[in-house]
C-alpha cells in the first residue's frame, strides 16, 4: 500500500541536525568524477572575441561533495588530474571547501586536464559550452589507482554521474577506465553503503545508444539511489512522460497566452497520479530503492521556475509544494546542488519518508540558490538554505489558508 508523508509544510531546523554520527570516521560521502577548468569572457564578449577569461572549476561530482561538505558532512572526491597548477587548483579549492582529497589520483604533468568553453547568453540568445575532454587524465583512472577500501570504509552513500562513464567513449578508448574503476569501488563499499548515480546524459560525450548500453546494466544491478530527468527516461527508456504542472496564474489572467512549457497538457494541478506512476514504472525499471526527478521552467533565459519529486520502493512520495521562481544568474551546477540536498535529507534522515522529503525541500532551496550566483560551485550555507525555507513554508502555508495560487513575481 502507499505510504502517505506528512503535510508538506516545513517543520524543522536544518541548521540544528544533530551530525556527531559522522564525526571521528572517514568520509561518509565519496564522489567519483571529473572536474574541468572552466574559461568564462571576463567582458561578457564572445570567447573568440575575449582576451580575458575568469579560470573556475566545472565538475558534477566535485560540486555535489563540495555542498555536503559545506552542510557538515564529511565529504570525499576521487579523481585523476595532471600534476601541475591545474591540478593544484582543484585540490586546493577542494580542499579549502572541506572536501577530502587524499585519494586523488596524480597523473603526469604533462597529461591534459578536461577544459570548458562557456559563453553566456542573455534572452533570446542561449547560453553555450564547448567541451575539451578527449584523453583527459581523468579518463584514465584505471583499477588499481585509488585504494578503496581506504577511501571507503566509513562510506554511507557512493556517488558518481553518467557522465563519467561517458567520457572513454568520447575519447574512442577501448576500454572504459572509469567504469572499470567504479565496478572495484563497488567491491570494496562497507555494508550498507548506498550507491547513488545521477542519470546526466550529454550528447556531446556519447550517443543515447552508447548511453543506454552502458549504463541500464549498472544502474539496475549496483545503484540504490537514481536522479533522473523526465526527458532522460523518455529519451531513453521510451516511458511515458508524466504532465507538467500548469501556470494557474496564467490562466487566471485575462488575455494572457496559453502556457508553453513542454509536457504542460493544462490537466490537474498537481498530476501527482501520474507522477507516482512514472517513478514507480522507473523504480520498477531498474530495482531502485529511492528515484527522485527535477524539473525547470524556463519561461526565459533569466526566469525559471524550479520543481522535483522524489518516491522510495516503498511507495512513500513527496513532490515539491509547488514549482518555485528564480532569477538565474547562471544554471550551472543547479542540479549537482539539488543532488546534495537531497542527498543531505538521505544521509540525515535515512532513504525513507522523512528522508525524502527533507531532501526534495532541502534539494529545492539549495538549487534555486546556487542559480543566483556565477560559476559551477554551491557556495551556499545551510543558513541561508534554511533561511528560504522558512520564509516560503510560512507562505505556502497562508497561500494555502487563503485559497490562492502562488504567483511567480
Amino acid at each position: 500500500m502507499e505510504a502517505q508523508l506528512p503535510d508538506p509544510e516545513h517543520n524543522y531546523d536544518i541548521t540544528q541536525d544533530d551530525l556527531t554520527g559522522f564525526a571521528g570516521g572517514g568520509p561518509a560521502f565519496v564522489a567519483l568524477g571529473e572536474t574541468m577548468i572552466r574559461d568564462t569572457p571576463v567582458d561578457m564578449q564572445r570567447p573568440e572575441a575575449t582576451r580575458q577569461v575568469y579560470i573556475s572549476l566545472a565538475g558534477s561530482e566535485l560540486s555535489v561533495a563540495v555542498l555536503l561538505a559545506r552542510f557538515g558532512i564529511p565529504s570525499a572526491y576521487v579523481t585523476r588530474v595532471p600534476d601541475n597548477p591545474y591540478g593544484w587548483m582543484l585540490r586546493d579549492v577542494a580542499r579549502g571547501q572541506g572536501v577530502n582529497t587524499d585519494h586523488i589520483v596524480w597523473a603526469p604533468r604533462t597529461e591534459p586536464i578536461a577544459r570548458y568553453i562557456y559563453e553566456a547568453g542573455r534572452t533570446p540568445r542561449k547560453s553555450t559550452g564547448w567541451y575539451q575532454r578527449m584523453f583527459s587524465a581523468a579518463s584514465r583512472l584505471a583499477p588499481g589507482m585509488v585504494d578503496w577500501p581506504s577511501a571507503l570504509r566509513d562510506c554511507k552513500l557512493l556517488h558518481t554521474s553518467g557522465i563519467t562513464f561517458g567520457l572513454a567513449v568520447h575519447s574512442g578508448y577501448q576500454r572504459n577506465y572509469l567504469l572499470e574503476t567504479f565496478h572495484e569501488a563497488l567491491q570494496a563499499r562497507p555494508p550498507g553503503c548506498l550507491v547513488g548515480l545521477d542519470f546526466n546524459y550529454r550528447s556531446t560525450l556519447w550517443t543515447e545508444e552508447e548511453c543506454t548500453r552502458v549504463l541500464t546494466p549498472l544502474i539496475t544491478e549496483h545503484v540504490d539511489v537514481l536522479i533522473t530527468s523526465v526527458e532522460d527516461m523518455v529519451r531513453h527508456y521510451g516511458m511515458q512522460a508524466p504532465p507538467a504542472r500548469p501556470r494557474p496564474y496564467l490562466r487566471r489572467t485575462r488575455g494572457a497566452r496559453p502556457d508553453t512549457d513542454t509536457g504542460d497538457d493544462g490537466g490537474d494541478a498537481g498530476g501527482d497520479d501520474a507522477l507516482k506512476h512514472f517513478l514507480g514504472e522507473v523504480i520498477q525499471r531498474f530495482d531502485l530503492k529511492v528515484v527522485a526527478i527535477t524539473r525547470r521552467y524556463p519561461d526565459t533565459l533569466e526566469y525559471h521556475r524550479w520543481e522535483s519529486a522524489a518516491m522510495d520502493c516503498e511507495g512513500n512520495f513527496f513532490r515539491s509544494p509547488a514549482p518555485r521562481p528564480m532569477v538565474v544568474v547562471e544554471r550551472l551546477g543547479g542540479g549537482d546542488a539539488w543532488t546534495g540536498g537531497f542527498y543531505y535529507g538521505l544521509l540525515t534522515e535515512g532513504p525513507n519518508a522523512r528522508g525524502i522529503r527533507k531532501g526534495v525541500l532541502v534539494g529545492d532551496a539549495a538549487a534555486r540558490l546556487k542559480q543566483t550566483l556565477m560559476f559551477d560551485l554551491p557556495l551556499i550555507g545551510k543558513a541561508e538554505v534554511q533561511a528560504l525555507l522558512q520564509a516560503e513554508g510560512v507562505r505556502h502555508s497562508d497561500e494555502q489558508r487563503a485559497g490562492t495560487d502562488s504567483v511567480d513575481r
